[in-house]
């Protein structure tokens, strides 16, 4: 089985700091799983929220399955997100009172052939702290550019 595919939010560490990482199920059906393997799946503008206690991703592009016939899926819909309780219950705690969010950071399939989303509870960056993003990964790529002479 083909599991080598990780479709990866790149965005998501330049605009958010990342607090506490999650994996988390998703609920799918038969034509997303199979556009999933194929590759085609997207998280660029997706984020997580609550409703009713439970939590769900929205806008996260999973392209048409090309064989699909009248039973494919809709590209943008919201999915839920399958985690425990407590975790749920701790996620919720933290969006309401800290004001934080949850973002997806990567989409990947795992030993047992079943989608996984890795999400993240993250705060906002501002635009000063985007800017020492920027120069400390610069930094490290002159330091790695001098170490490599």
């Amino acid at each position: 089985m083909d599991n080598n595919i990780k479709i990866r939010n790149k965005r998501v560490s330049f605009e958010y700091f990342l607090i506490e990482k999650f994996v988390a199920g998703i609920v799918l059906t038969g034509t997303e799983i199979k556009s999933i393997r194929n590759g085609k799946a997207s998280l660029v503008d997706s984020y997580c929220y609550f409703d009713d206690g439970e939590l769900f991703v929205r806008n996260m592009h999973i392209a048409e399955y090309t064989y699909g016939t009248y039973n494919n899926h809709l590209a943008k819909r919201d999915r839920k997100l399958l985690l425990n309780k407590r975790e749920l219950k701790k996620l919720e705690r933290q969006v309401k009172e800290k004001s934080m969010t949850i973002v997806p950071i990567q989409l990947f399939i795992n030993n047992k052939g079943l989608a996984k989303l890795e999400i993240s509870l993250a705060k906002g960056k501002h635009f000063y702290d985007k800017r020492n993003t920027i120069k400390e990964k610069d930094a490290k790529r002159d330091i790695e550019r001098h170490l490599k002479i």
